[in-house]
């Protein structure tokens, strides 16, 4: 599949509205020549098979040639309480970890144990983390995050996502098959 990679946001649906930026949780510099942005729900299975496939994608690009700067990775909250009852709090305590600078320990935990997103999982994985217990679960209580997980959701919706998981390679929506081949196949006519 052919895809037009321009970061200019056109009023098409299928573009990147909010660009990447300093207050995205990232893995990788956003000057790299990819950046692929996700919009997920920590409850949504789809997307917990995504960061696999992006992990292995991103010890594939990187790997080799560290130095390149071939691949930025960028999660942006998407939850659909409607479907997934504890996606929404499930990205506030990813998000009361971040306070603590533990949010891709926190992320990968959240989707590994996609069945199991209670409060009382949480507060367990936020002490196997080592973080301040009573500030993590103040955090949530209060939900100090909330606007900050609104955002994401906004900007989301604002570029034409209506459900997790919606991925974006330097702007423009992937739409092919979520798996290995396909998406380094758009990854690779991004960057060349």
């Amino acid at each position: 599949m052919s895809h037009d990679i321009s970061t200019e946001a056109t009023g098409d649906r299928n573009q990147l509205v909010a660009p990447p930026s300093e207050r995205d949780h990232r893995q990788g510099s956003l000057n790299a020549k990819v950046v692929l942005v996700e919009y997920g729900d920590y409850q949504c299975l789809q997307c917990g098979e995504l960061y696999a496939l992006i992990q292995i994608i991103q010890r594939q690009l990187n790997a080799p040639f560290p130095e390149q700067n071939n691949l930025c990775f960028i999660f942006r909250h998407f939850p659909q309480p409607q479907i997934h009852p504890q996606a929404q709090k499930a990205a506030a305590a990813s998000e009361a970890a971040a306070a603590q600078g533990q949010f891709w320990q926190m992320h990968e935990i959240l989707l590994k144990h996609q069945q199991d997103l209670g409060d009382g999982y949480l507060a367990e994985y936020a002490h196997n983390l080592g973080l301040d217990i009573t500030q993590f679960v103040r955090d949530i209580a209060r939900k100090v995050y909330v606007d900050r997980i609104n955002l994401d959701i906004e900007s989301g919706n604002q570029s034409g996502v209506t459900a997790a998981p919606a991925l974006f390679i330097n702007g423009v929506r992937y739409i092919d098959y979520w798996n290995i081949e396909q998406l380094i196949a758009a990854i690779i006519t991004a960057i060349s």
